[in-house]
């Protein structure tokens, strides 16, 4: 999934040339953009943007896929010219066909795009119908894209000329694909490495044993030292992701969540009581940390 946002129509020295340059190129006799037709300014065109969602698998091992993005074909109508059929686009009265205009101020003149045909050197008087006078009609195309293995969230691809047509025989402006990546069940993501939870039972974790951990690349093991704790974290080193500008994949860190039992049976509780019972006796032996935070509490309130 992926949608567009259009740039800024006019980029490079466009901008600028309009605001300031032109007083230069008055003052040195330059009156043409380079590139086009003397006397008329061009523009690049504008970039577009596509937001394109990936998933974690797909970031860590790349992909290739295709999107449909805008595309502007030459008229069919108006072969491009903009006016309608039997009629032709006529020399701008404004700049008499310069593409600009002069202001004077003061010492300085000024020049300035034209307002009237904005630059082109010719209005249409009557415009194409299928096109309205723009000389080309919005469509689309398909284009292969190549996301690299170990892309991160929010990076960008650039491909150049994919953007928006230019003005006046300027060049095209550059698509960027923009990497969104879904939220995974399982994982999170932190650089190259990867983070999970992994629930294990009060018995297993007491008793200790060997659990399966899920892993990018399938499954892997863990063996559980007996006597676990709640947040013991397990280290595997090689596998998190190989990120794009990385020599080697990160690892994955497996922490463990001990799930206390619920809906117990009569017998389940019966078991549990007479359990802690025996634990109780046993004091600091089996539950070292309780009984050093009661000691520390009861301190507290001496």
């Amino acid at each position: 999934m992926g949608g567009f946002r259009g740039g800024p129509g006019q980029e490079g020295f466009g901008g600028f040339a309009e605001a300031f340059g032109d007083i230069f190129g008055d003052i040195f006799g330059q009156t043409g953009g380079a590139g086009g037709r003397r006397g008329q300014q061009v523009f690049r065109g504008g970039d577009l943007s596509y937001a394109m969602e990936i998933t974690l698998e797909e970031a860590a091992a790349g992909k290739e896929t295709q999107i449909r993005i805008p595309s502007w074909n030459e008229c069919d109508t108006c072969h491009g010219s903009g006016a309608k059929p039997g009629t032709s686009p006529k020399v701008c009265t404004t700049c008499s066909g310069s593409g600009q205009v002069h202001l004077r101020q003061g010492f300085f003149s000024i020049q300035q795009t034209c307002p009237q045909c904005r630059g082109g050197g010719k209005v249409i008087p009557e415009p194409c119908p299928a096109c309205h006078g723009a000389g080309r009609i919005k469509t689309h195309k398909t284009l292969e894209v190549k996301i690299p293995a170990g892309i991160s969230e929010g990076m960008r691809i650039r491909s150049a000329g994919n953007g928006e047509p230019g003005t006046n025989g300027g060049p095209p402006g550059d698509l960027y694909i923009e990497i969104r990546v879904k939220q995974h069940e399982i994982f999170e993501r932190d650089g190259d490495d990867l983070h999970c939870s992994v629930p294990v039972g009060v018995v297993t974790a007491a008793l200790g044993g060997n659990i399966e951990v899920p892993t990018l690349g399938g499954k892997a093991e863990i063996e559980l030292p007996e006597g676990t704790q709640h947040g013991k974290t397990f280290r595997l080193r090689g596998k998190g992701i190989k990120g794009m500008r990385s020599s080697y994949p990160g690892d994955l860190y497996c922490h463990v969540a001990v799930e206390t039992p619920i809906k117990l049976t009569e017998h389940q509780r019966k078991l549990l009581k007479e359990l802690d019972e025996s634990l109780r006796k046993g004091g600091d032996r089996h539950s070292p940390n309780a009984m050093s935070w009661t000691d520390r509490v009861k301190n507290l309130f001496k």
